[in-house]
């Protein structure tokens, strides 16, 4: 069993995205998933299906979970 000490704002194997408030999950007909940035459709910085892991960046702002 790995030791996954990571805080909210490390990045895991899938990036910061599905930590994020401003990420939609979205899967196809076909079972694939994309992460949807939502900062996208109001700041041209941020794309709108980033390439997977993101491991930084500025707009990310951690999820609040059951435990907040």
């Amino acid at each position: 069993m790995m030791d996954d000490s990571r805080g909210p704002e490390q990045p895991g194997p899938m990036g910061l995205c599905p930590g994020c408030t401003h990420v939609s999950v979205i899967t196809s007909s076909k079972g694939s998933r994309f992460y949807l940035c939502r900062l996208s459709s109001v700041d041209p910085r941020f794309p709108k299906y980033p390439p997977i892991p993101v491991i930084a960046c500025t707009g990310f702002t951690p999820a609040r979970t059951a435990a907040d």
